[in-house]
C-alpha cells in the first residue's frame, strides 16, 4: 500500500545516464540522499536481464523502506516481487495491471493531456505522473505542450489523485513545482547525471520540502 509521502522525490533509472556508474551504486547513492521512491525503466533490455536488475535493485531498496515499481512490465515486476508498476497510456490498461498485481500494490499511471487527467480520475490507480512540466529530452513520446507550474495548479484541482511531476523538472524549478501542491517530482537525469547522486537527492528533497 502507497503512502503519499512515499512520492517525494521519485528516481526513474536510465542506465546510459549514470555517467559509467553502476545502476546499484547511482541508485544506493539517490537513496542514501533521501530519494523516496525509485522506477526502474529498461527499453532496451531483454527479459531475463530486466528480472535479475529488478531483483537486486529490490534487495538494495527493500531494507531501506524505499517501493521500487517497474515501468511498463507487469509480468517483471511479479518475477521480481516489487511494490509496483507505473505505466503509460500505450500499455497494458491500469484495470488490466490492477487484476495482476492486486490491490496492496502501487499502480501509477502517467498523463501528458487535460483529458487523459480527466479520463484517469475513474482508473484503479495510486498516483498520476503528470508531464512534461518543462521541455524534456529525457521524455520525448508525449502529447499537448509542457504544463508549467500554473498548469500543475490547475491540474490539482480536477483530480484527488495525488501526482508526481514529471519532465524537465531540475532542482532550480523544484520551489514553483512544489508550490503547485503536487505529491512530488519524478526525476532522471537531475539524480542519475549528478556528479553526487546523494547530494542531488538531497538537495532535492530539502527544495521539495521548503517549497510547501
Amino acid at each position: 500500500m502507497m503512502n503519499v509521502r512515499d512520492l517525494l522525490v521519485y528516481l526513474v533509472t536510465d542506465r546510459a545516464l549514470c555517467l559509467g556508474r553502476s545502476l546499484e551504486e547511482v541508485v544506493a547513492e539517490a537513496v542514501a540522499g533521501g530519494c523516496t521512491m525509485v522506477q526502474l525503466r529498461e527499453k532496451e533490455a531483454d527479459t531475463g536481464e530486466f528480472v535479475d536488475l529488478a531483483r537486486r535493485l529490490h534487495a538494495l531498496l527493500k531494507p531501506r523502506g524505499v517501493p521500487l515499481l517497474i515501468n511498463d512490465r507487469v509480468d517483471v515486476a511479479l518475477a521480481a516481487g516489487v511494490e509496483g508498476v507505473h505505466v503509460g497510456q500505450s500499455d497494458m490498461s491500469p484495470a488490466d495491471v490492477r487484476r495482476l498485481v492486486g490491490g496492496s500494490a502501487i499502480v501509477g499511471l502517467s498523463v501528458d493531456t487535460e483529458a487523459e487527467l480527466l479520463a484517469a480520475r475513474s482508473e484503479p490507480v495510486d498516483y498520476l505522473g503528470i508531464g512534461p512540466v518543462y521541455p524534456t529530452q529525457t521524455k520525448k513520446d508525449v502529447k499537448g505542450t509542457p504544463w508549467g507550474p500554473e498548469g500543475l495548479r490547475r491540474a490539482m484541482g480536477m483530480t484527488s489523485i495525488p501526482l508526481v511531476a514529471i519532465g524537465g523538472v531540475h532542482l532550480a524549478h523544484v520551489p514553483a513545482v512544489a508550490a503547485s501542491g503536487v505529491a512530488g517530482i519524478a526525476v532522471v537525469s537531475e539524480i542519475c547525471s549528478a556528479p553526487s547522486p546523494r547530494e542531488a537527492a538531497e538537495a532535492l528533497v530539502r527544495s521539495m520540502r521548503g517549497g510547501r
